[in-house]
This record gives C-alpha cells, structure tokens and sequence, in this order.
C-alpha cells in the first residue's frame, strides 16, 4: 500500500467531532478575522472566500451576504455585483499565477454537485494546461501545491490594492446607438491623408 502523507489535515480530522452548525458561509459573512475564515475581500452584497477544498490554487467562491438558495431570489443590483467582484478575482488570478484559463460556475441543487446548497455561490477557477494528471484520473486526488495562507495573503493584497485591474482584459468603447463601422481600410488612409494636411 502506498501513503500520501498530508499532515496538515490532521487539525481538520481531529475537528470532525466538534463541527460548528448553520450555514458556513453565514458564519463567514458575520465573522471578522477575514484570515481565518479565508475571507480575501467583501462587498456591500457579496464577499469573496477562497475554497477550502480547492480544486487548483487560487479556487474562489463569490458568495451573497444573504442566505439564498438561488441567484433567481437576489436583487438585481446584488447580482451585477457578483459579476463585477467576478471581474476583480479574474484579474487577480491572472496577476498572481498566470493561469491558461479560469471556470466560472455555479452548482444549484445536490444533484448538480452543490456541496452546500442552501446558499449559492460562484466559483472561479483558475486553469492550466495539463492540471489534471495521473493523481486525478488515478486516484481521484488532487494535488494544491500552495497552501491556503499563503493563496490567501496574495488573493487578499491584490484584491485590496485593486493592482489586479491593470491585468484585467480591456473592455472596448461602447458604440453609440445606429452608429456604423467604418469600411475596412479606410481609418488609416483617413489618418495618413488628415496627417499630410
């Protein structure tokens, strides 16, 4: 038989006996010692966690301040902050680990996969070529090299400095209603020939 030794699960198996009742992500938005509860920024509506059974370094969780099953039973201001704090975390990810790709998603209900479904969450994921291998597919183990505190202080520093949202993707200009695409080609002979006069 072989062993994978992982010692710093033992505070969690020793814990197993005394787990704390109600909601955790209740608990997380009433509490106050944000490194604790892995708590790496908040909102006015929303607060962001990181997973404590991460699927990859850097696994997030935006989570309503208010107990709700579905994002149907939030107010839409609520959700747009959801999609914004989704924005921030992308950043973030992309300036700390330069991931090939992230996952968004949400699982509503126990048979969609909902580990707590009593209260909805949206997951970002960040991603990499190859991050699943033989442990994975074999073993049906993931492998976190980073351990949660050091993810957290780096998450938290770059959320909290906004230093994230210079490696945001850009968004481009909104275009005003009815107005038309120049033909291709002709915005740099417009240019070259405005630059001659």
């Amino acid at each position: 038989m072989k062993r994978l030794f992982s010692p710093w699960r033992l505070r969690y198996v020793a814990s197993a006996s005394r787990r704390e009742r109600g909601c955790v992500f209740c608990r997380a938005a009433r509490g106050r010692g944000d490194r604790g509860s892995l708590v790496v920024a908040r909102g006015r509506t929303h607060y962001v966690i990181l997973n404590k059974y991460p699927y990859n370094n850097g696994h997030l969780m935006i989570v309503p301040r208010e107990h709700l099953a579905s994002p149907a039973q939030a107010e839409p201001e609520s959700l747009a902050e959801m999609m914004a704090l989704a924005v921030r975390c992308e950043a973030a990810l992309r300036a700390a680990y330069r991931p090939s790709g992230i996952n968004l998603g949400m699982n509503l209900g126990r048979s969609a996969g909902a580990g707590i479904e009593d209260h909805y969450h949206l997951h970002v994921v960040p991603r990499w070529d190859g991050d699943t291998n033989f442990m994975t597919v074999v073993h049906d183990t993931r492998v976190v090299p980073e351990a949660l505190h050091t993810t957290w202080r780096r998450l938290k520093a770059l959320l909290a400095t906004g230093a994230a949202s210079s490696d945001a993707p850009r968004r481009r200009p909104a275009r005003r209603r009815g107005a038309t695409r120049p033909p291709a080609g002709t915005a740099g002979r417009r240019r070259r020939q405005g630059s001659r006069t």
